[in-house]
């Protein structure tokens, strides 16, 4: 009986022959099995797809080489956003134009050949902006996944005065074939609790070029929801409007602490998941002093001044805490 295969099987079993880790080939292979189809003449495949899953799993951990992974970012700021697009797209210029990263912008492809981070500060909040090598249809850089795995959200970066519906298409074949994205099939993590979907949004560049309905197209030729930021780094247009989008993007909130008798401390605010409580930001400041916490005092939206809150009362954006532990 033919197995039938579909198209998302094909997908994912493309990703597991680029998967350059032990992680994403275990994530790959698993997708392998969740998308195949379920009859007789897949039986011989899933059983091998299945005894390849176990050996991975069982395959002891790589000794730590002494070279350095290059696509390892570690996390700085309140969260870190990485940019994906096609060449010469206008990545670097973003994050050479918010940021004090020394990138290469050249108008040639491929200048970029490794991660560059830099920080934005959307105002008293330093933001993690992250350059990366471009894609294209026939290539990725190896290990190029794993920076899009661990990060906190993907910037797209369409150039609005190129083909947008090629760029697209590049980009979402990339995301959504290694389950990079957040939606109805995808979760943040799988059920064995591995790191799968991001959120994601476009930044379109190259508005000052671009023509008229440029921008139209490219939302025509989405097939996502996605939030778009339409900019210009030689002109600076949106720019402004991009540093708020990535503060607001990130689903964070910033929180300043007082001590009881002193003013309180505004230049380096707490940040914390939107929806996080009074407990929340007890733990970040002291997990241990925490549990100590007896009562707290709040200044900020929807409360008057130094008003009691109890733990689980949820915080708001640039609300002033005043923690009393016993």
């Amino acid at each position: 009986m033919p197995a039938n295969l579909t198209p998302e099987y094909f997908k994912a079993e493309k990703w597991y022959r680029e998967a350059t880790t032990n992680e994403e080939k275990i994530l790959a292979v698993e997708q392998m099995l969740r998308v195949m189809p379920k009859h007789k003449g897949t039986d011989h495949l899933k059983a091998d797809l299945r005894r390849k899953l176990s050996k991975l799993k069982e395959a002891p951990a790589k000794k730590k080489s002494k070279q350095t992974d290059i696509f390892y970012v570690p996390r700085s700021g309140a969260g870190q956003i990485v940019l994906l697009g096609t060449p010469n797209c206008g990545k670097s210029s973003i994050v050479a134009a918010l940021t004090n990263a020394k990138v290469n912008v050249a108008d040639f492809p491929f200048a970029t050949g490794a991660p560059v981070p830099g920080m934005v500060t959307f105002e008293d909040v330093p933001i993690q902006l992250v350059d990366m090598p471009p894609i294209t249809a026939d290539y990725i850089a190896p290990g190029q996944v794993g920076t899009y795995r661990n990060c906190d959200l993907i910037a797209i970066v369409i150039d609005l005065s190129a083909d947008v519906a090629e760029q697209v298409q590049i980009c979402m074949d990339f995301l959504e074939s290694r389950n990079l994205l957040i939606d109805g099939k995808t979760g943040e993590t799988d059920e064995h609790g591995n790191v799968l979907g991001k959120r994601a949004f476009c930044i379109c560049t190259k508005s000052d070029i671009a023509k008229p309905d440029a921008l139209q197209k490219l939302k025509k030729s989405c097939r996502r929801p996605f939030e778009f930021v339409e900019i210009s780094t030689t002109s600076g247009a949106g720019m402004d409007k991009l540093a708020t989008a990535l503060f607001n993007l990130l689903g964070i909130i910033r929180v300043y602490a007082k001590p009881p008798g002193k003013k309180p401390d505004m230049d380096e605010p707490f940040t914390l998941p939107a929806g996080s409580t009074v407990m929340d930001l007890a733990t970040a400041i002291h997990r241990e002093l925490a549990e100590k916490l007896k009562f707290a005092r709040i200044w900020g939206t929807g409360v008057y001044d130094g008003q009691n809150a109890q733990r689980n009362h949820v915080l708001n954006d640039k609300d002033i805490i005043e923690l009393h532990f016993s």
